[in-house]
Order: C-alpha cells, then structure tokens, then sequence
C-alpha cells in the first residue's frame, strides 16, 4: 500500500465479502484463498503473474523483476509456493496486524 503512490491498487481480503463478490463474478472458488490475486478488469492475474504486474506498476525498484514474465508460470509458481510455505519461518510472522491509516482504509473496497 505504502509504494502505490499513483493510488492505482484497491484491496481487499480474499474472504471479505467485496472479495468474495469479485471471486464469483471472475467464476473463482472463493474457498481457494492460497494466493494472491490481481484484479485488471475483467482480467485476474494470480500468484507470480499478479505480482509482476503489481511490481511493473510500483515502477523502480519493483519492475526489474518484470522480465521474469517471459518464464511460464508454472515454473515460476514453484519459487512462489516455496515462499508462501517458508515466509513465517524466514521472515517472521508478527503477533497483530497493524492498523491502516485513515488514508489507507480509503484503498479497501468495501
């Protein structure tokens, strides 16, 4: 949230109910909430392909890692799954979620 300065991304959890609604809409499984999801119109992006798209939008340093596109998804989605599995264990997890700013409340759909 903090590196979208040109507020283009909107949020929201995959289990709220703005979420749920946009899974059903796109025909996703809404009980599927392993993975990260771009919504680009009608189009949805998931896992390393939202991600690289999200990075190509955050501009530099972010959009260097975009040229990975060109590697299938597949392939990809191996370092990802390996990442989401592990992230607690190499990055730590913390105990509460932090409150989002007044300013930040404004990008979650509601």
């Amino acid at each position: 949230m903090s590196r979208d300065k040109n507020d283009r991304f909107k949020f929201a959890a995959l289990q709220s109910k703005p979420g749920i609604e946009l899974q059903k809409k796109l025909n996703l499984d809404p009980d599927d909430i392993k993975s990260f999801i771009l919504i680009d119109g009608r189009k949805f992006y998931r896992k390393t392909t939202a991600a690289l798209k999200v990075g190509w939008h955050l501009g530099f340093p972010y959009n260097v890692f975009y040229p990975m596109i060109l590697i299938p998804p597949f392939i990809r989605n191996i370092t990802y799954n390996v990442i989401a599995k592990y992230r607690y264990k190499w990055f730590g997890k913390k105990d509460a979620c932090r409150i989002p700013t007044a300013e930040e409340q404004a990008k979650f759909l509601q």
